[in-house]
């Protein structure tokens, strides 16, 4: 008698796409985007970089973050960090791509196809760009098309396989 019902479960876990890797199911066009942000980063384009951003959402996902990490060594800033110190964090140069192995700086952006082993579905409207189980990069889809809403506030390096590897 459970066979059934695992069998019933193991489908719809097919047909959902869960376990969430790129390119499948919800996250067809995330891959896409996310190498179109972080084509904007390697140029430094500030322009591409904001047309691929809901910066209000990404705005709050730092903000919440330093505060998280100032409560944690017991400082208390009223207010948070101000909009200036948030806006550059939210900034091209925020983003860090290496080469996954040798860790030596890309020159050239990534692929949708090397950035699809890296996105990870979160729900049908989200998925992120993870790396050892971290989301690094989340991007929520509205109105048809993805958007970064979040993103690693400090540190935030990701390496990238080349093509063929």
């Amino acid at each position: 008698m459970l066979a059934k019902p695992v069998l019933l479960a193991f489908a719809i876990l097919a047909l959902c796409g869960c376990g969430g890797h790129g390119g499948g199911g919800g996250t067809a066009g995330v891959a896409e985007s996310a190498s179109r942000l972080l084509a904007a980063a390697v140029k430094n384009d500030r322009v591409a970089f904001e047309a691929q951003i809901d910066r209000r959402a990404v705005r709050e996902d730092v903000r919440r973050q330093v505060a998280e990490v100032a409560r944690g060594s017991a400082l208390d800033v009223d207010g948070g960090p101000s909009e200036f110190a948030l806006d550059r964090m939210i900034s091209p140069d925020a983003i860090k791509l290496v080469k996954a192995g040798s860790g030596e700086a890309l020159k050239a952006a990534p692929t949708p196809a090397q950035v699809a082993p890296l996105i990870r579905s979160v729900d049908r409207q989200h998925a992120c760009l993870a790396e050892t189980g971290v989301c690094l990069l989340t991007f929520a889809k509205a109105h048809g098309a993805w958007r970064l809403v979040g993103m690693k506030a400090m540190g935030l390096q990701i390496a990238v396989a080349q093509a063929g590897a």
